[in-house]
């Protein structure tokens, strides 16, 4: 199975494998943000992660999540 994941950088595709789809497929199908665990390869301009384990991403109203990042000028 493949997945994409996109942000202001780009495109990165997860590949599952049949295992790893049949033990995360209610978190990938049902969580609304993911934590993909597995190995990172670059190869040609395109990024892939061939993912071992997929978590949900925990956000609660009270606890939003946070992501520091660096403000960014666009110009």
């Amino acid at each position: 199975l493949f997945m994409n994941l996109e942000d202001e950088t780009g495109l990165i595709n997860v590949v599952c494998s049949r295992g790893c789809w049949i033990r995360h497929r209610r978190v990938a199908r049902t969580e609304p943000a993911l934590i993909v665990r597995g190995r990172l390869e670059r190869a040609e301009g395109v990024t892939n992660i061939i993912a071992e384990k997929l978590e949900p991403l925990a956000a609660t109203e009270n606890q939003p999540i946070r992501i520091p990042a660096a403000s960014r000028d666009f110009r």
